[in-house]
């Protein structure tokens, strides 16, 4: 374990056995539609990996940067900005937003609003992890790997600062780091 993390939440077994099960859930719930993968940049990397692995079917995948953390802070500012768009057009199709995490809402509200505007003709959100008590904006998320508590939590794409993603497992960070 690393000297950072003050315990370890899910281990990359449990991890694998998880993505594995929601692999085989979005593969028999789009096994007859056009499936794009749109990835939120950076967090959502090693989840969308691991995920598409697991998913069989025909699918494509495009990659979004957005945010609303400036710098070391661990508090959404609300301003959400647009770093990287995608490549490819979704009007008419499936789209399937990979997060690795749900805190707020108010990103990932904000990038549902963009795509419906663009004309997807579907939008359904897979989180590997969902904090449902910092919600500030209903959202409805069709597929979650774990609920968790108002913990902060690094590892498997989650970070601190940039660091930590690179861990195999998600742990809570030690408070001292970040407050």
């Amino acid at each position: 374990m690393h000297k950072d993390i003050e315990k370890i939440l899910f281990d990359r077994e449990t991890i694998a056995k998880r993505v594995k099960e929601l692999g085989e859930q979005v593969t028999k719930d789009y096994k007859d539609k056009d499936l794009v993968c749109i990835c939120l940049l950076k967090g959502g990397v090693l989840f969308l990996t691991d995920l598409i692995k697991e998913i069989d079917l025909d699918l494509e995948i495009d990659f979004m940067d957005v945010s609303s953390y400036g710098g070391a802070s661990t508090v959404s500012s609300g301003e959400v900005r647009i770093l990287k768009d995608l490549d490819a057009s979704v009007k008419d199709r499936d789209l399937l937003i990979v997060e690795d995490i749900i805190d707020t809402g108010i990103t990932l509200s904000r990038v549902v609003e963009l795509l419906k505007s663009r004309g997807a003709r579907s939008i359904e959100i897979i989180s590997f992890l969902n904090k449902p008590d910092r919600r500030k904006i209903d959202m409805d998320v069709k597929y979650v790997g774990y609920e968790i508590p108002d913990y902060f939590v690094v590892g498997y794409g989650l970070d601190f600062n940039e660091k930590y993603r690179n861990l195999p497992y998600v742990g809570y960070l030690k408070e001292e780091l970040y407050r």
